[in-house]
């Protein structure tokens, strides 16, 4: 048997599903699509932290149910709220500018 070794286009098919760059669906997509990173981020750290949902309500401040919310990619958190989770979860953001000023 043979294998194919076929070469997709991503962003032919982002285009096809979901608007050419630039699009209000497509800008909508984008956005959807880095919160819902940002949420699994979260919730591997909570997870290698080995703390709670409500563990890490209490430490930032929130409720249980919200935090499974922001897991789950159903609200993003403000950020204040985000900043919080970072720092209780032991990880860092470097905020770099790339113009370099």
């Amino acid at each position: 048997m043979q294998k194919k070794n076929n070469i997709t286009n991503y962003d032919a098919i982002l285009e096809s599903r979901y608007g050419k760059e630039g699009s209000p669906e497509r800008l909508q997509f984008e956005e959807e699509a880095k919160a819902f990173y940002a949420a699994q981020l979260l919730l591997q750290a909570r997870k290698e932290a080995k703390v709670t949902q409500s563990e890490l309500a209490l430490r930032v401040g929130t409720t249980k149910s919200y935090i499974s919310k922001i897991e789950n990619g159903v609200i993003e958190p403000g950020v204040g709220l985000f900043f919080r989770l970072i720092n209780a979860l032991g990880l860092r953001i470097d905020i770099t500018n790339p113009i370099g000023m």
